[in-house]
């Protein structure tokens, strides 16, 4: 009798654990959009970092509902996007980047499971895909809603160049930081039960 107690007690605490795991990252991404060290051209936030972490710690599964929560909580009208929150937001070019961080939590989760070890090599890999798989979603959205909603005829390149090669040299130093993180504390997480 004891023994079926603690068995169904176990996935009882897993689901609690989870939920609280994809509710911290959610808040540590709205956290990481407002820490900004003022650049020449670009702000530098820690959202990538974030978004990417969660795709290491928690996997893709929970990494990815960690940035949908993320997302919901914006288009809910919580203040957690940098231009505020509500559904109009989806209007806004720079949404893409938001699907993209979904995107990107799964696939580095994915990516880690792949690959296996959490080396830096490995975790720089998934680091840098997730980035462009973020960049991919955002510049093709925000293409979209410059030239055929709000009207301003805005060449592909044009985009590309204020929505990705500008941005590319901040999150490319974030994903070395992240990968430098991630392999010393994702082991060490997973290993204590943490997650």
């Amino acid at each position: 009798m004891n023994m079926e107690m603690e068995k169904t007690a176990a996935p009882s605490a897993t689901k609690i654990r989870s939920i609280i795991l994809c509710g911290l990252f959610a808040a540590l991404t709205v956290v990481g959009s407002y820490l900004r060290i003022p650049l020449p051209v670009i702000p530098f936030t820690l959202q990538y970092f974030f978004v990417a972490f969660s795709g290491f710690l928690l996997g893709a599964r929970r990494g990815a509902a960690s940035q949908l929560i993320f997302a919901v909580a914006g288009l809910a009208g919580l203040p957690v996007f940098t231009k505020g929150g509500g559904l109009w937001y989806i209007f806004e070019p720079s949404f893409g980047y938001i699907i993209g961080f979904v995107l990107a939590a799964w696939f580095i989760g994915k990516c880690m499971e792949r690959l296996g070890s959490y080396t830096i090599r490995n975790c720089l890999i998934a680091s840098v895909l997730g980035m462009l798989l973020d960049y991919a979603c955002g510049v093709l959205y925000m293409y979209l809603i410059l030239n055929f909603y709000l009207g301003k005829a805005t060449p592909i390149l044009s985009v590309i160049f204020t929505g990705a090669v500008v941005f590319a040299p901040k999150d490319l130093a974030l994903c070395i930081v992240t990968a430098l993180c991630c392999n010393r504390l994702v082991p060490l997480l997973k290993k204590t039960g943490l997650c």
